[in-house]
């Protein structure tokens, strides 16, 4: 990182970052060409959990390359200048890379189903069994990530 003193290198403040985000956006390869999606997550002890549906084309690329790079972002705000290129941005931000493993079983399903609400609406665990039954996971294990803050 170019500037050292903006990198996050503690675990407990990039999960602070996690934590404040609301979206996680997942980077896949689909026959080498990069493809990206803004996803609604969990998160829980270095695993990252998404919901969708149990066939589409995040499932067929992940099928084909497990391998995925994922960002998010927290207290990002525009700082205005009073001249061009005096703009600036504040936010603290995590990139990371890991593993995709899809899950479809009912308990498997219904176990990451909890840890995605636990971030939006903790408590929440009431799961139309129907839906459970229509909803794929995709968990990620995180192999690695680093982290960015800006200040203004």
């Amino acid at each position: 990182m170019r500037k050292a003193e903006r990198e996050i290198t503690e675990i407990g403040e990039m999960e602070q970052v996690i934590m404040k985000a609301e979206v996680c956006r997942l980077g896949m390869i689909d026959d080498g060409e990069p493809y990206i999606v803004p996803m609604n997550f969990g998160y829980r002890k270095g695993t990252f959990f998404f919901h969708c549906a149990r066939e589409g084309k995040k499932l067929e690329v992940l099928r084909k390359n497990p391998k995925v790079c994922f960002e998010l972002e927290s207290e990002a705000y525009l700082v205005k200048g009073e001249r061009a290129c005096q703009w600036s941005s504040s936010y603290r931000s995590v990139i990371g890379w890991g593993e995709a493993v899809v899950l479809m079983g009912e308990t498997e399903v219904k176990e990451g189903l909890e840890v995605i609400m636990d971030h939006y609406s903790p408590g929440q665990k009431d799961f139309d069994p129907r839906s459970v039954g229509l909803t794929a996971i995709i968990r990620v294990d995180v192999e690695r990530m680093t982290g960015k803050r800006s200040k203004r």
